[in-house]
């Protein structure tokens, strides 16, 4: 018995942030353009992509709740990794750019205008508007074990940190320090790397097969031999396959049981795990005799 993706709630999510971020990019577009302020222009482009990410997330997600077929008898969750590395990618170019951008104003800081009151208005509101969207796509994307939604969360936690910066930017401009623009923008660069890392690192590990972690399995393993008739476990095996976890297990029953008894405890060792764990997408349990000698 396999269990479906909810890609419902994923893409509800994804289209509430496309609509937001579309209308906040437009906002900070018009507020550097009337403000005069090169940061905040720079700001509302980065918005703007997190459209194209978000896009990425939706095509991932309708792709990996797909029912299987013949061509791919085991389902299609690896696409979200898929989606998860190309969205870690446009993160890590995205932190770069704003890293350059840093890079090449502290070495020009002749470019360096002094903005007005609106695009100091226009960070504030991004700022917090792209905390809320970190934190509601994050709580989606742990309430479904989603990669490309948490990732796309890492992106607007990164478009909100490029805020921060254009913030202080501003008011380093307008307190006769512009400098602090573009150091600001290489320490956001950082922490931008470092969250498209995570992203890259989660879903790669994903992709080849991981096992779950030891508490997870230790879990499994008590869940197991807490089922009635079951002698003890002689091996267990997981791999995680995208957001779901793959289960091999081998189990001990009295060996003088009839085959259909041995069978009714597999039965129910397969009921207990995937009723426990929702995360357990599908689990295979062979059946070993239980002798006296093995104990």
């Amino acid at each position: 018995m396999e269990k479906s993706y909810d890609s419902n709630l994923a893409i509800h999510v994804s289209v509430v942030t496309i609509i937001v971020n579309f209308v906040l990019s437009a906002f900070k577009l018009a507020a550097g353009f009337i403000a005069s302020s090169g940061a905040m222009i720079s700001d509302a482009v980065h918005s703007a992509s997190d459209v194209f990410s978000t896009l990425i997330v939706i095509a991932g997600v309708k792709i990996s709740s797909k029912a299987p077929d013949k061509e791919h008898q085991y389902g299609h969750e690896r696409m979200e990794c898929v989606a998860s590395i190309i969205l870690a990618i446009v993160l890590a170019i995205t932190g770069l750019a704003i890293g350059k951008t840093g890079v090449d104003n502290i070495m020009h800081p002749e470019n360096l205008a002094v903005p007005g009151i609106l695009a100091m208005v226009a960070a504030v509101i991004s700022i917090a508007v792209k905390e809320w969207q970190y934190w509601y796509t994050r709580a989606a994307a742990k309430k479904l074990n989603s990669s490309a939604l948490m990732a796309d969360a890492w992106h607007h936690r990164s478009d909100a940190l490029s805020s921060v910066g254009a913030l202080i930017g501003i008011l380093g401009a307008r307190m006769g320090i512009p400098v602090l623009d573009p150091v600001a923008s290489v320490v956001i660069c950082l922490f931008i790397l470092k969250a498209a890392f995570d992203v890259f690192k989660d879903s790669i590990d994903k992709l080849v097969d991981r096992a779950a972690d030891q508490n997870t399995e230790e879990k499994i393993r008590a869940a197991a031999l807490s089922v009635e008739g079951v002698k003890g476990i002689d091996s267990l095996r997981t791999r995680l396959f995208a957001s779901k976890v793959y289960v091999d297990m081998e189990i001990l029953v009295d060996g003088n049981l009839t085959l259909i008894d041995s069978h009714r405890i597999a039965e129910a060792v397969h009921a207990k795990i995937e009723s426990d764990f929702a995360d357990v997408k599908h689990i295979m349990v062979h059946v070993n005799p239980y002798m006296q000698e093995n104990g």
